[in-house]
């Protein structure tokens, strides 16, 4: 299974410079997608939740890329009934 992070990255291909790029998630990316964003230089992070997933947030803005957390609440609704009807893809996702 692929993070849709890496995913993402794999479709936008061979763009030689991810600088003036801002990655769009729905959950907080974990430690390897966050490893990934610093390694490419993704310089911007917006995401919609991290209630479900408190994700890597540190670990992305000690590196200098900028973090936001929308909360939105349709996302954590979204995620909040995936972890309740896939508990264990979700566990096998996040490494559990």
């Amino acid at each position: 299974m692929t993070h849709a992070e890496i995913a993402c990255l794999r479709n936008a291909g061979r763009i030689g410079s991810y600088r003036d790029t801002v990655l769009y998630s729905t959950l907080m990316p974990c430690y390897m997608c966050a490893g990934t964003v610093v390694q490419f230089g993704i310089p911007k992070v917006i995401v919609g939740e991290s209630v479900t997933f408190p994700g890597a947030r540190a670990f992305m803005e000690q590196h200098g890329v900028e973090v936001i957390d929308l909360a939105d609440q349709r996302c954590i609704d979204l995620m909040t009934t995936f972890i309740s009807n896939n508990p264990e893809l979700w566990d096998e996702d996040i490494g559990k």
